[in-house]
């Protein structure tokens, strides 16, 4: 039942990177999302293993994210993949309006990259011998895309669905619509005859019913209360950082929220705490949850 087809393979990441979904057909190979920064290397020698002498022709970006693009620009450069990304961040790429992209915001890191062209919702893509459709996933992100292949009933749910749940509504962050967008994206993917989801995060799963249910649950507690919402991004934002530096002083906890608009959109919106106390809350948070451990004056990431 959860069998993918012998074109497809998925590297299965982690938090820090997404997952990545590799096609390799008869006449062509792509590969969807393509991790972070930190794991640049690692995702150029999964795909040059799994694709042998073979290019990567294709890149295709589900949402702009540092952890979905942060390997768009070496496997470009090993490559030269035609790259293709949601439409309306085409012209903030082309000018790497670094103020627009999500990387400063949220205090994270990509390489520059450039794109061949764009998707738009309702797009139907050749690749791999298969056909996917592009369909508008906002909400997490308001650009973001999702791929549906009808014939193997195979959902790239990126992060508008995960197994337990979907990604940080950022737009909600900055005083905009995004939890009405979340639920009409979790209708769409409803309406869809959905065998198996491969999320942007976690393990391929194909409870769809159970995931749709579980995430409609979570956007009800989180839109009920916007300020859960903002707390949720603080934790998840701090985590993520992380996951990439592994140990963080202490007291560089209030300087790396100053140093991230979102929070600052997100604290001036819904929070309205000074960073001090704010660091305190969410390094309380981690601690509890078993996501971090404290070493002396140092927060450490902890595997949960």
């Amino acid at each position: 039942m959860n069998e993918l087809p012998d074109s497809i393979k998925v590297f299965q990441r982690g938090w820090l990177s997404s997952n990545n979904v590799l096609l390799v057909g008869p006449d062509d190979t792509a590969l969807f999302d393509t991790g972070y920064i930190s794991h640049a290397e690692q995702t150029l020698a999964l795909v040059r293993h799994a694709l042998g002498e073979r290019p990567l022709d294709r890149i295709l970006n589900s949402h702009l994210h540092s952890d979905h693009c942060g390997g768009n620009a070496i496997l470009q450069a090993h490559y030269a993949s035609h790259t293709a990304i949601p439409v309306a961040e085409a012209d903030k790429v082309r000018r790497w309006d670094v103020e627009a992209l999500s990387f400063k915001a949220t205090g994270q890191r990509c390489d520059r990259f450039s794109f061949d062209s764009t998707l738009s919702c309702g797009e139907v893509l050749q690749l791999g011998g298969m056909e996917w459709q592009v369909l508008g996933a906002p909400g997490h992100d308001p650009s973001s895309v999702i791929f549906y292949c009808p014939q193997h009933r195979l959902l790239l749910s990126a992060d508008a669905l995960w197994e337990n749940g979907f990604g940080v509504i950022f737009p909600e962050l900055d005083g905009e619509s995004g939890f009405a967008e979340a639920a009409a994206t979790l209708d769409l993917i409803a309406s869809l005859d959905v065998r198996l989801v491969v999320p942007g995060h976690g393990r391929p799963f194909t409870d769809v019913a159970g995931a749709l249910a579980r995430a409609r649950t979570r956007l009800d507690y989180l839109s009920a209360d916007p300020v859960r919402n903002a707390q949720n991004a603080l934790k998840v934002l701090l985590k993520f950082l992380l996951l990439e530096r592994q140990r963080i002083a202490l007291s560089d906890v209030p300087i790396l929220l100053l140093s991230m608009p979102v929070f600052e959109a997100a604290n001036r919106n819904h929070l309205r705490q000074t960073p001090q106390e704010l660091g305190e809350w969410v390094v309380h948070q981690l601690l509890r949850a078993g996501a971090a451990r404290r070493e002396g004056e140092y927060l450490l990431n902890h595997e949960m």
